[in-house]
């Protein structure tokens, strides 16, 4: 047992993430368990190698959090894998211009490094974001998007564009997430937990993983990082001293805890049901403003409002003051036949 401070002893959640996918088998996981099954037939994942980028953010910070991966596709050439890893607990609304700007440096490092003529041409590439926040995504996806141009205008072929493909951690099916033999869907059930049982059910399942894959042990202290986190954040009672240094222990004494989480369980019922009101406040706040903005409100905005967390309401009612239409606030989902 070993003492845990979780100051100082957590690696914050992208550096665990960063260190995670470096591992090839973790991110043939990640693809086997979640790309559409027709890109995935594309790809020979078992002689992929990790890239060295140079990309910098906006500020000229060098991103941890992006990762490049070099696959052998089943045609023949080579795809580059992008993988980009968001924790912010906002969505980055520009991800598909930022997408593309990060494609052009590696295309430029690729033609730099590798002397790419234009017999060769261009490798593709495939951007992927994987997701962990609370919001769903609701970002275009796509940078034409982005572009305010008339649909009929003929400037539209001139335009750049480039699309991304989304893995929204939160957004899948819990049921879905159990039933996947994925390490990748172990760790997609510990960030997005439901309450104590399903973290005791995740780290049940995450021990029975690593017994059948004893030759994994740097993920397994990662895992172990990410188990931790798991607990504390269903955890309502004292933060957690001691921690066992074995999985199987750590699980166990998840399960021992259960009676107390929900004797605390009770009280957070409690406050949930001032959440609740507040939640009723908001929506009707917010819907009497979308109907002064737009007095045509379509039907089905009533019930996205009436559905929707505090979170979600809040962000909508800052979008209000600068919306032109309802896409404005609500994204893609605003285009959608209801």
């Amino acid at each position: 047992m070993q003492n845990l401070d979780t100051t100082t002893s957590h690696q914050d959640a992208d550096g665990i993430y960063h260190n995670i996918y470096a591992y090839p088998e973790m991110v043939a996981d990640l693809l086997t368990s979640f790309l559409a099954p027709e890109m995935l037939a594309e790809l020979d994942l078992s002689q992929m190698r990790r890239l060295n980028t140079k990309f910098t953010a906006a500020k000229g910070k060098r991103r941890r959090s992006d990762v490049v991966w070099e696959i052998p596709l089943r045609a023949g050439g080579h795809l580059y894998l992008l993988l980009i890893l968001e924790f912010q607990s906002t969505i980055e609304v520009w991800m598909a211009l930022r997408v593309c700007v990060y494609t052009g440096l590696l295309y430029q490092q690729l033609i730099a490094e590798r002397k790419l003529t234009p017999e060769q041409g261009l490798p593709p590439v495939l951007p992927i974001i994987l997701f962990n926040g609370k919001p769903r995504w609701y970002a275009a996806t796509s940078l034409r998007d982005l572009i305010r141009l008339p649909d009929t205008s003929p400037l539209w072929h001139f335009q750049p564009d480039m699309r991304y493909y989304v893995m929204d951690e939160g957004a899948f099916p819990k049921d879905l997430l159990k039933s996947l033999p994925s390490l990748s869907a172990i760790l997609f059930r510990l960030e997005h937990p439901t309450d104590t049982q399903s973290v005791v059910d995740a780290g049940q399942d995450l021990v029975e993983w690593f017994k059948s894959h004893p030759d994994t042990l740097p993920l397994k202290r990662l895992f172990r990082e990410l188990l931790i986190g798991a607990m504390e954040r269903v955890k309502v009672s004292e933060p957690l001293q001691v921690v066992p240094e074995e999985l199987r222990e750590i699980s166990n004494m998840l399960a021992d805890y259960i009676e107390q989480w929900n004797r605390d369980a009770k009280q957070q019922g409690w406050q949930d049901g001032k959440k609740d009101g507040r939640k009723e406040g908001e929506s009707s706040v917010l819907l009497r403003q979308l109907r002064r903005r737009f007095p045509t409100l379509p039907g089905w905005v009533e019930q996205k409002v009436l559905d929707a967390n505090l979170d979600a309401l809040a962000e909508w009612t800052d979008r209000i003051l600068d919306a032109r239409s309802l896409q404005d606030i609500f994204g893609d989902d605003a285009q959608v036949v209801h």
